[in-house]
């Protein structure tokens, strides 16, 4: 296939740089991809997609650009205080206002942190380390952190800004409850700073955006794309058959069974490169009995011979070969390659082993196996639902008879968060670039600033201790080394069972220009069309 896979060629073919250029007429481009957004509000959901989808409407201080490089957004200008080291001082754009016109200062950006440090947000590890936010002036801003934070601006790249006057006035101040099921005006409105208004939205149906006229941008990013049609299409034929039809002329997820499809096809294109994340799964190793298994009393996950046991049970080549159609990457740990932390003695495949693994299951007094549910989203990951279905087939030739419960992402990720399944599947991605990110969010013990999709309710207190430190230590090398001892940790205690590393398949009619994104956020102002 002709997969575009140079891609500092791709970069300058696709003109992704912010040069000047206009468009002389309304440019219309439709997306599709298997999932839709979770939620408008930009701080109650920490998911790809709808950091995604948001990023079109709203922007935060600082974010990253198609190649992944941190640029000005709402600041102009970061560095850590001269006369303080525990604060970070941002000069914020002006002259910038909201989708309804309203002027955009430092009052929406203290505003909009301190929401986000509230119980329901699902960016506070993003801030646990914050002690204070606060105005410098109208157009300063200043983030105050408990001890040094050489990395704070990393952790801001999805923290979106919201007005604080339209919040107030839609009752809109507190992040919405998603896994508790509320809903809120800001769950389906938005009035942001960004290329692109919202004109409609039926969640799960299709979205409309429209450009924004009085973007700060224009002049600065291409912005030929001055309407975008967002349509969620979960079924992968239905999807592969809109593009090939024409019916849309994007997609972020081509099912790699169709690849060869799209790509022979004159009018289109595929593009492809490694994403910024892993596909694992989790289990629930701190509970003294599980809910969803058939053993009484005990829970098997607890003994760490059966997570070994299910670790080399599962044949990530077979995977890659068989349901990936090689478009993957077996992984070893669950970090991807681009995160600071990344070794590749870490990233060791484990081997498949089923005799070992039965020894280890007959030794842990498993020798009869268990029964256990696994839930598995089936519109969120790549082949996500065929993975778990391989992977149940893996786990019955050492005794562990699973039950598989796939559903969509919006009624599976709340079982996460909300300790309600004891096994199952969840990718992450790195927006920081850095394994304190993944330390904070899913191995730190849960609770009000940590570990808010720590579903395997494992507790170390010595290692959290560690974690937090991380977030005020300047001494970069003495920092790398304390990122890899929590890694030892988490190695050796078989927290997580990493199946790959997720390989990004755009598919776009030939008229669309690009390049992916290592965190699979297309973000449309940088787009050309022939």
């Amino acid at each position: 296939m002709k997969l575009a896979k140079t891609f500092a060629a791709a970069a300058l073919a696709a003109g992704v740089s912010a040069v000047a250029i206009t468009s002389a007429s309304a440019e219309t481009l439709r997306w599709a991809r298997a999932g839709d957004s979770l939620t408008l509000d930009p701080h109650a959901q920490n998911e790809g997609p709808t950091s995604a989808l948001a990023h079109q409407i709203m922007e935060p201080l600082v974010m990253r650009d198609m190649t992944g490089k941190i640029v000005p957004a709402l600041a102009t200008e970061w560095a850590p205080s001269m006369d303080d080291p525990n604060v970070w001082s941002f000069k914020l754009r002006e002259g910038v206002t909201f989708h309804d016109g309203a002027e955009f200062d430092s009052d929406d950006v203290v505003f909009s942190f301190n929401r986000a440090m509230t119980p329901d947000s699902d960016y506070k590890e993003l801030l646990a380390s914050v002690k204070e936010v606060r105005a410098n002036g109208k157009y300063g801003f200043e983030i105050v952190t408990n001890g040094p934070n050489p990395i704070m601006p990393n952790n801001l790249t999805n923290l979106f800004i919201m007005d604080k006057d339209w919040s107030e006035a839609n009752n809109a101040v507190k992040v919405q409850d998603f896994e508790g099921g509320e809903d809120t005006f800001a769950a389906k409105n938005a009035n942001g700073t960004g290329p692109y208004k919202l004109v409609s939205r039926e969640p799960d149906v299709k979205t409309v955006l429209a450009i924004n006229d009085n973007y700060w941008g224009k002049g600065e990013f291409p912005m030929q794309v001055t309407e975008v049609i967002y349509t969620p299409i979960q079924n992968a034929a239905t999807r592969v058959a809109a593009l090939l039809s024409g019916e849309v002329d994007f997609i972020q997820d081509v099912p790699v069974q169709d690849l060869g499809r799209v790509d022979e096809d004159a009018n289109l294109k595929v593009i492809t490169a490694p994403q910024n994340r892993v596909i694992f799964f989790g289990m629930n190793m701190g509970d003294d009995d599980l809910v969803n298994d058939n053993v009484e009393g005990k829970n098997p996950f607890a003994d760490k011979r059966v997570r070994q046991a299910a670790l080399s049970a599962l044949n990530r080549d077979a995977i890659k070969q068989v349901v990936m159609r090689d478009q993957s990457i077996p992984a070893g740990v669950i970090m991807p390659p681009f995160v600071n932390g990344w070794t590749e003695a870490l990233d060791a495949v484990p081997a498949n082993d089923i005799d070992g693994a039965k020894a280890l299951m007959a030794e842990a007094g498993y020798g009869d196996g268990f029964a256990i549910t696994l839930n598995c989203p089936n519109d969120r990951y790549i082949n996500d639902e065929a993975i778990c279905q391989a992977a149940v087939g893996m786990l019955a030739q050492i005794g562990i008879d699973v039950r598989l419960d796939a559903k969509p992402k919006a009624q599976h990720f709340p079982l996460i968060n909300t300790l309600e399944t004891d096994f199952y599947m969840l990718g992450w991605g790195v927006p920081t670039y850095d394994s304190e990110y993944i330390f904070n969010f899913l191995v730190h013990t849960k609770g009000e600033k940590y570990g808010s999709w720590n579903g395997t309710r494992y507790s170390n207190p010595d290692l959290d201790v560690k974690i937090e430190a991380l977030a005020s230590e300047t001494n970069l090398d003495k920092r790398n080394d304390m990122i890899a001892e929590i890694w030892g940790v988490v190695q050796d205690e078989i927290l997580y069972l990493p199946i790959h590393h997720q390989v990004l398949n755009w598919g776009m009619a030939n008229k669309v220009n690009t390049i992916v994104a290592p965190d699979d956020a297309a973000k449309f102002k940088y787009f050309t069309l022939n």
